[in-house]
């Protein structure tokens, strides 16, 4: 398989210099099974060609909202849209989930409930409970037509849908494991957007395990299957991209 990344948002320089990009984590993240990957820095408006240049697609994370005036928000949509026509497998992860459910005729907005930042457990069809990083404060708040929610908890309770056989999204980030988010947190752990005691409450939520490789697993069957028992149907791509 043939996974092309859209890289929707740059990680800190003081995260990057040991962990990479966005890109760089789901490559470890998704590796070790003969696939091939490719990067499209989206966010600096470099996108595919077309929706067949890869098997399927991942749409990252990012610092950014969906619903924000971004130069490459529009695009992105446009390109969700027609791998959604196109019956291409595609998976969203945080900023990717919200952007999947907006391009598609969802909701999304800043939760009135606040951040979720740290260690969740999320109920997730298919896989049980699952415990993952979590940093967001936006949130899918009604879904696209014909979806289906498939991952959920307390906090959030649209953190994960499906549509048809071929798009799988999360809320929260597989890709950020015990390392990397300890990182993150010391890196902003007095940043004044966070409430008091969240950082450090996240913080002490890793001295509990992450589901990494069982999410990593859901994630690669449901792309397997997608791509093999979903035929492609040819999309004209029209974006100006």
């Amino acid at each position: 398989m043939h996974l092309g990344i859209l890289q929707c948002g740059p990680v800190p320089p003081e995260v990057a210099a040991t962990y990479g990009s966005y890109s760089d984590m789901f490559q470890r993240l998704l590796g070790g099974r003969g696939w091939r990957f490719s990067t499209w820095s989206v966010m600096d408006m470099a996108f595919p060609e077309n929706v067949d240049a890869a098997d399927a697609w991942l749409v990252t994370g990012s610092r950014y909202g969906v619903y924000e005036d971004h130069a490459f928000i529009p695009p992105l949509e446009d390109f969700i849209r027609a791998a959604w026509a196109a019956k291409r497998p595609m998976v969203g992860i945080c900023f990717g989930h919200q952007a999947i459910a907006q391009a598609l005729g969802g909701t999304v907005v800043k939760a009135p409930s606040g951040w979720n930042v740290g260690r969740q457990v999320y109920q997730v069809d298919g896989a049980g409970p699952l415990a993952l990083t979590a940093w967001h404060q936006d949130q899918v708040i009604a879904l696209p037509a014909g979806a289906t929610v498939i991952a959920r908890n307390d906090a959030c309770p649209i953190a994960g849908f499906t549509m048809g056989q071929t798009i799988l999204t999360l809320q929260p980030h597989p890709e950020l494991g015990t390392d990397v988010a300890r990182d993150y947190i010391l890196l902003r752990f007095d940043y004044p957007e966070y409430p008091p005691g969240i950082m450090s409450a996240a913080e002490r939520s890793y001295d509990l395990p992450l589901d990494t490789g069982a999410t990593a697993a859901f994630i690669a069957d449901f792309l397997t299957t997608a791509c093999a028992t979903t035929p492609a149907t040819p999309v004209t791509l029209s974006t100006g991209m």
